[in-house]
């Protein structure tokens, strides 16, 4: 069941995704080759902390971190580890928050250093196709609509959508209905209606679709072992069209 939300629970989820854009420019500062994702765990979960919440991955169905580190073929859900990252790679950092009882959610790929225009490319497509799919979340349309805008536009750039995971409804649970895949076709699914809130979160490969879950139990890479990019936002849909709750400025001004 889709549960819509009102004015004032949205201003409240606007608050824990504020939080989780503050904690993903907290965590810009500090990627540089050389440090590890499970330094970076821990600088999250305590910027986390400090500011009144708690992440919500931790203990998430069994997962031992703050954070999904996932770093170059590795799509999503990496567990932070004591691997340097090194000059040239990417890093997918998804970050979950709960402050007075609703969620937060967003995500951002990030460079280690200089990386190659190739893979510079990618991730600038892949954003760029987060914002595509929320142009079409508006009330009216159907959420097939967002999954189209997002595959039409990776796919024209060659690149390919993986289908084994798919954005969620959010609100005082981190997953809730429905179901948002970043692939489809328009005018089908769920109808979307003032008071929905979406995670909207583009999973982008530079080679092919197919991925392999790991025997953590959580990793997912690419099967050909290519670049993979991630960028997710929170919105809501507020007369008739798409509020983004998270935000990416406090990335922006670190970089």
């Amino acid at each position: 069941m889709i549960i819509l939300k009102t004015d004032e629970e949205i201003e409240f989820m606007r608050e824990a995704n504020r939080l989780v854009g503050m904690t993903l420019g907290e965590l810009s500062k500090h990627i540089r080759p050389g440090i590890t994702t499970l330094e970076l765990d821990r600088i999250g979960e305590e910027f986390i902390r400090d500011h009144g919440a708690v992440p919500t991955f931790l203990g998430y169905g069994g997962f031992p971190n703050s954070l999904c580190t996932s770093v170059n073929e590795n799509v999503v859900h990496g567990i932070p580890n004591n691997k340097p990252l090194q000059e040239g790679d990417i890093i997918s950092i998804d970050c979950g928050t709960k402050l007075r009882g609703f969620c937060g959610d967003s995500a951002y790929t990030f460079c280690v250093g200089e990386v190659s225009e190739e893979v510079k490319m990618l991730l600038r497509i892949t954003k760029e196709s987060l914002y595509k799919g929320i142009e079409q979340a508006k009330e009216g349309n159907r959420i097939g609509d967002i999954g189209s805008a997002v595959q039409t536009w990776c796919e024209k750039h060659g690149y390919s959508v993986v289908r084994e995971l798919v954005g969620h409804g959010i609100g005082r649970e981190m997953h809730e209905a429905p179901e948002v895949p970043n692939y489809g076709r328009r005018g089908i699914g769920p109808l979307i209606r003032n008071g929905m809130c979406i995670a909207i979160e583009p999973m982008i490969n530079m080679g092919g679709k197919k991925v392999v879950f790991e025997n953590d139990g959580w990793t997912v890479r690419t099967k050909d072992r290519k670049p993979s990019a991630h960028f997710e936002h929170t919105v809501a849909i507020r007369n008739g069209k798409a509020d983004i709750l998270s935000t990416f400025e406090f990335i922006q001004e670190n970089n």
